[in-house]
């Protein structure tokens, strides 16, 4: 397998086209997912992003009045969908390891199952709150921030396990990415504030940086210019989602916490149905895609949440 620095450094200065994926939900089955993923395999895409998502609590009233906690978990496989993207299509999973809902014995074992299964690339995340809450807890014996994690990856690329203390065992060999916001965390205190943990997470190892999705290209560029200026030099991938629907104006900024440009929204305002929308969200991605490029984006990572006829749409105007 390959690391993604190394397929950067390859592509020579070319833009390479990646997406990530999302698990199916519990019940759905694998097939569904790679129907979706293969017609994207025209763009040649050597790294596909496999989200993880955490455990969930039910609360249920019981007989006596009281309320039971459920744990439940959603969208299982992870691990599963990363195996079958790998051995059919030839291409690098990369699977996204969380603090939210991991012990750190629990990461080292989810981490030693992906080096034997020869997996070398994972993106590190802290992960969001379990739902129904609104503030993350770590698991005990978890971790509370990305940094402490990355570094219990690069511990594990050095050979040093958590219970074998100085007993030499095989290093893995991952590449590390780490996630970062060119409009800032929804939990940061402020911009400046974000931007030094995003510069402690590259100091503890990380190899290169997706950031979450944005509309506004000028984010992207000012983001990047920030880090440069902070001395964090490894790459910088840009996260893309082509807006598809007219309630997408108020969901977006909402869950994600960032800005749309005014042109974006009201060309999408003046559309008669989704249909309409759609085709302008996927010619904004456009243009933001060939923007990009001109500026020098190493990647054009797509979050396809399930879906992939916009993305196809969006990827033949560029590759």
């Amino acid at each position: 397998m390959t690391k993604i620095t190394e397929h950067i450094r390859n592509a020579n200065g070319k833009p390479i086209f990646s997406i990530e994926v999302i698990p199916p939900i519990k019940g759905d089955n694998l097939k569904n997912l790679l129907d979706n993923i293969e017609p994207l395999m025209e763009f040649k895409p050597p790294f596909i992003d496999v989200t993880y998502h955490r455990e969930e609590y039910i609360e249920r009233p019981m007989p006596d009045g009281t309320i039971k906690r459920i744990i439940t978990r959603k969208r299982p496989g992870t691990v599963g969908i990363c195996s079958a993207i790998m051995h059919r299509f030839t291409v690098d999973p990369v699977p996204h390891v969380l603090c939210g809902g991991f012990t750190r014995d629990e990461t080292e074992d989810f981490l030693i199952d992906l080096h034997y299964l020869g997996i070398d690339n994972v993106l590190v995340l802290r992960g969001d709150p379990a739902k129904p809450f609104n503030t993350f807890k770590p698991k005990d014996n978890g971790y509370s921030y990305a940094s402490e994690l990355v570094e219990q990856v690069v511990n594990m690329n050095h050979g040093s396990y958590l219970h074998e203390g100085e007993t030499a065992l095989a290093p893995s060999n991952f590449c590390i990415g780490v996630a970062a916001y060119p409009e800032k965390h929804l939990e940061a205190i402020d911009f400046e504030t974000d931007m030094q943990y995003l510069k402690h997470k590259v100091e503890k190892g990380a190899d290169y940086i997706v950031t979450q999705m944005f509309f506004d290209n000028q984010k992207y560029f000012d983001f990047v210019d920030k880090c440069r200026s902070m001395g964090i030099t490894i790459p910088i991938i840009p996260g893309l989602k082509p807006l598809s629907t007219r309630k997408q104006l108020s969901v977006l900024p909402r869950i994600f916490h960032l800005d749309l440009p005014e042109d974006l929204v009201k060309s999408v305002e003046a559309c008669e149905s989704d249909a309409q929308a759609r085709e302008a969200g996927i010619e904004w991605c456009i243009q933001q895609c060939r923007e990009l490029v001109a500026g020098g984006a190493p990647v054009l990572h797509f979050y396809t949440m399930g879906k992939s006829d916009n993305i196809m749409k969006v990827a033949g105007a560029i590759f």
